[in-house]
């Protein structure tokens, strides 16, 4: 099963106009050629190659180096009749993004790179091009109009409150949020839009199902979480009825020790070294857990619209999060110069495998469940991180400072907020 969402393709029939074009022009110029006793071009006769390459610098950005060129890229697949939003390259963009960290007020410290001394801005200066299509740059008004009486909720993760935070600045450029509600550690948040009555929130729930976690705010943990993988997070099930749209993810946090329980009893565990436990491997639970998840969705019968979305890659290099790994790339890399790491490819096989299984079952119930894989939009993107800049002026004191790095999360603004392109034409063509 082909797992992406496709739209039709809006330029099929411009491309053809424009390959006629450039045929009849291309004739003209070699039969001038042909009869010019000069070797040189004639006079008044660019190069058109250099000409395109100048215009895709962005402006007032010396750390922008683009590192492919999407020359050709959108004759590809010329002959088709879809357009996979989840497939293309970066490319370069003068326009930079739409809003900055000092006119949004909503970006939490950690994300903030710019705000926290990150030096190079040339990885606010790429956007997204579908391979066979145009992807229409987000619309703040025309997405809350869509969204008017209605409520949205974003679950799961950290990355999940990273793309709230995302969200909301592009729609802060239009009205400013009302903070309504938070949970005791501000991980469960809601917002409003008055004019449109627009309610948007994120739900802080790492592994989906009930868990007991025993770790402080830097992740140190004095205990194994306990994972019960046969009963559903009811900080998020409780609302589900209610919401009119909603993605829903996870991942990473099924790395950590953890000890599993279905039933009220232990079955097994992750790197928990207990004589009385078997070893089961994170695989077990997470497969178990998605298995659980996708299945009471499919089964819901809810009228609303439930994205799917895959985990997220990391670009920690020479090590990971916990022993000096790295992010210091500040462009794009092309694609096939970056591979996906194995962790992270077993969770997304899982994902994949899973939401295929539950999508049949969503279909024949009339659930209107969708798949947001946005793991080749963001592999490519190893210079959108945070790196040492999850803190303030981190080398202000050491220029040899040893400091950890997030090359996990997205710099606000950065390439997550593409991830809000692509959103909005899914919801904008099926409205």
């Amino acid at each position: 099963m082909k797992a992406n969402w496709r739209l039709p393709s809006r330029g099929k029939h411009g491309h053809l106009a424009v390959k006629l074009a450039v045929s009849i022009l291309l004739v003209g110029l070699a039969f001038r050629l042909l009869y010019s006793r000069s070797e040189e071009l004639p006079p008044g006769v660019g190069n058109p190659v250099a000409e395109r390459s100048e215009v895709a610098r962005p402006a007032e950005s010396d750390d922008v180096s683009p590192q492919f060129d999407s020359t050709g890229a959108e004759d590809e697949n010329a002959g088709d009749d879809e357009c996979d939003l989840f497939s293309g390259d970066w490319i370069p963009d003068r326009s930079g993004p739409v809003y900055t960290n000092q006119s949004c007020p909503l970006i939490e410290s950690h994300q903030n790179c710019m705000g926290n001394g990150r030096p190079d801005n040339g990885y606010l200066y790429w956007r997204w091009k579908p391979r066979n299509c145009e992807l229409p740059q987000f619309n703040g008004r025309r997405f809350l109009e869509l969204m008017r009486n209605k409520a949205w909720a974003l679950i799961g993760d950290s990355i999940s409150r990273n793309h709230v935070q995302s969200l909301l600045c592009m729609l802060s450029t239009v009205e400013q949020p009302i903070h309504v509600f938070h949970d005791e550690e501000y991980k469960s948040r809601g917002w409003r839009f008055p004019s449109y009555n627009f309610n948007i929130s994120v739900i802080w729930t790492p592994f989906l199902v009930k868990a007991a976690i025993f770790e402080d705010f830097n992740g140190v943990s004095t205990s194994p979480v306990e994972l019960h993988l046969d009963k559903l997070d009811t900080n998020w099930t409780s609302l589900y009825p209610n919401l009119d749209y909603m993605i829903i993810s996870t991942g990473k946090w099924f790395l950590k020790t953890a000890i599993y329980y279905e039933n009220g009893r232990a079955v097994g565990c992750h790197n928990c070294k207990k004589e009385d436990i078997s070893e089961k491997g994170f695989e077990f639970a997470y497969r178990r857990t998605l298995h659980n998840v996708v299945n009471f969705i499919a089964k819901s019968k809810h009228k609303g619209l439930i994205f799917f979305r895959t985990s997220t890659p990391d670009h920690f290099e020479n090590g990971e999060w916990h022993n000096g790994g790295t992010c210091r790339r500040t462009a794009p890399v092309k694609e096939g110069e970056i591979e996906l790491k194995d962790l992270n490819r077993i969770l997304r096989d899982i994902e994949l495998s899973e939401y295929e299984k539950a999508s049949a079952v969503a279909a024949k119930n009339g659930v209107n469940l969708k798949l947001l894989d946005f793991t080749k939009l963001l592999l490519t993107r190893p210079d959108g991180h945070p790196g040492p800049y999850r803190e303030f002026q981190p080398f202000a004191k050491d220029q040899n400072a040893k400091v950890q790095n997030d090359c996990l999360h997205w710099c606000l603004p950065g390439p997550i907020d593409t991830w809000n392109d692509v959103i909005m034409e899914i919801v904008a063509s099926a409205s």
